[in-house]
């Protein structure tokens, strides 16, 4: 679709906004899409803080959201304990 393709031209991809009555194009183009979120049917501020929030190319590193924000400011350690 030429709209997804010019959409992905771009050297940003924070998020895009697809508004579709039709349940099988609006998937097919949040699919196509480079971006790191699609909003479907509403516009690209709506969030909540349990959604992965970021962008892919220019707009950005990573993600932001609860979930992300623990596993960035966790350090995992294993401790094994053996019996014998």
């Amino acid at each position: 679709m030429q709209a997804v393709a010019q959409a992905n031209s771009l050297d940003f991809g924070l998020h895009a906004a697809v508004f579709t009555r039709d349940v099988d194009t609006a998937f097919k183009i949040a699919e196509g899409l480079e971006c790191g979120g699609v909003m479907i049917n509403d516009s690209t501020d709506y969030r909540l803080d349990t959604m992965p929030f970021g962008g892919v190319k220019n707009s950005g590193l990573g993600r932001e959201g609860v979930k992300y924000a623990i596993e960035e400011m966790t350090e995992a350690k294993v401790v094994c304990w053996l019996t014998r």
